[in-house]
């Protein structure tokens, strides 16, 4: 009885639900029982096929989450402290650095409110061990470097500066007086550093070409030259300056305090790229430098080259950052992005897009993480670094210009981020050594000839 009180009520219900007179309309050109009949009879997919091309409202579908990580490096590569601090400085540029970076980027000026907060974060000369820094793994290092510049480059340009060619410098080359006095406040970033070594004549011949002269005259040096493109070299309280010693012609390297007489920086202007950063023209007029402020055992090129080393592998993340924060902002926007009634991720020429991509940016990831496996092991070489950095800095390319052209005309817009990260793609290809100088390191390690003129 029951069961018929319940067929009753749900035929009931169902009469109420239709149109009787376009009911009475339909059966007078088809035969009702025959498409009941056929419709009890599909099967559930097809069912629910028949219902989508009636355009039946149904429930939202839950997206996956958007995460450039697809292989979960971060997740099996770092232990729960660790992961914690990636965490933590991801919250921090997502909250503070992101929403400024736009408007400093168009204006070409540097945030300067966010220094004190970036030092909070205790990530400045991350692997140095001693010195008030916190003694991770280049491994870490790397990943943070990568996390900064998913929001932006020029940031993490910045900080790269200060933690790896300015304080690296000095960890690597300074006597213990140095290091002493001057590490200590550089990871706190009470002290900012810059580094010195591109010419306006001299980029990628550096190793043998300074025009920059350094001459002794009792316990001081005699600096006169330029340098161009210097990073923070605008309002640097110390630069590194490199320079080619006029007695033994080898490069050595300086520190030169702010307001030394005889230094003057111009700010470059009108950059398409990296315009957060300040980058300076430098004019060295027989600068003073008292012998104690040369770095003690730089003594050669070969020793600037090791600096080169640790950070060119920095480069690499940097590139790697960059076209993660580009993939995603792409990933994300043609998720909302609607033509001809649909988001336009569910096109197939646009799903081709973010899977070229992501899989440029996947084997990206996968090549820095095993460079700084290599670094963490002492076996990283010149040429591990050079590969790192071609390979990235070329894919990169290829990941932002992907991104722009999925998001249409709204990709060369500012707002959108990805026109930002277009643009910084350039200076990641061209600084820290030219694909064309990184290719030519390589080719030496696997040929044994050097191409080098």
């Amino acid at each position: 009885m029951a069961n018929i009180f319940s067929k009753i009520k749900n035929a009931y219900t169902l009469f109420q639900s239709v149109d009787l007179e376009k009911l009475d309309a339909l059966s007078r050109k088809v035969d009702l029982k025959k498409i009941v009949d056929a419709v009890a009879g599909l099967e559930e997919a097809q069912l629910s096929g028949l219902m989508k091309m009636l355009g039946t409202p149904h429930q939202k579908k839950e997206l996956p989450p958007i995460n450039g990580d697809f292989y979960h490096l971060g997740d099996a590569a770092l232990n729960e402290e660790d992961r914690a601090l990636q965490l933590k400085v991801r919250s921090f540029l997502e909250k503070e650095v992101k929403p400024l970076v736009n408007d400093y980027w168009l204006k070409a000026e540097f945030p300067f409110e966010l220094i004190p907060k970036i030092a909070e974060l205790n990530i400045c000369g991350l692997t140095y061990q001693g010195y008030g820094c916190p003694g991770k793994s280049n491994l870490m290092e790397g990943m943070l470097a990568m996390e900064m510049a998913r929001v932006d480059t020029s940031m993490s340009t910045f900080f790269g500066v200060q933690s790896g060619l300015a304080m690296g410098s000095i960890y690597l080359l300074g006597s213990e007086a140095q290091k002493q006095e001057w590490l200590p406040a550089m990871q706190q970033m009470k002290i900012i550093g810059a580094f010195g070594l591109t010419e306006p004549e001299v980029g990628s011949a550096a190793a043998g070409g300074l025009t920059t002269t350094a001459k002794r005259q009792g316990n001081k040096w005699i600096l006169n030259g330029q340098k161009k493109w210097i990073g923070n070299a605008t309002f640097s309280d110390v630069t590194i300056i490199w320079a080619r010693d006029l007695e033994d012609n080898q490069v050595k390297g300086f520190l030169v305090r702010k307001g030394t007489k005889g230094i003057a920086v111009e700010k470059m202007q009108d950059k398409m790229a990296l315009r957060i950063v300040q980058n300076g023209l430098i004019t060295l007029t027989n600068c003073e430098v008292d012998e104690e402020d040369r770095l003690q055992n730089a003594n050669s090129f070969k020793d600037t080259a090791k600096v080169l080393r640790m950070t060119r592998a920095g480069v690499a993340w940097q590139a790697v950052g960059c076209a993660r924060g580009a993939y995603e902002s792409a990933l994300a926007y043609t998720r909302t992005r609607k033509q001809f009634g649909k988001p336009i991720a569910s096109f197939q020429l646009i799903q081709n897009h973010l899977v070229e991509m992501l899989s440029n940016l996947t084997a990206m990831q996968t090549l820095c993480f095993r460079l700084s496996q290599l670094q963490d092991q002492g076996l990283l070489t010149d040429e591990h670094a050079s590969l790192a950095k071609v390979f990235c800095s070329l894919r990169t390319r290829d990941v932002v210009s992907r991104a722009r052209e999925v998001m249409g005309g709204n990709g060369i817009l500012l707002e959108y981020d990805v026109a930002r990260f277009v643009a910084d793609a350039e200076a990641i290809y061209s600084y820290e050594g030219t694909k064309e100088i990184n290719s030519l390191i390589v080719g030496r390690a696997i040929t044994g000839f050097s191409a080098f003129v």
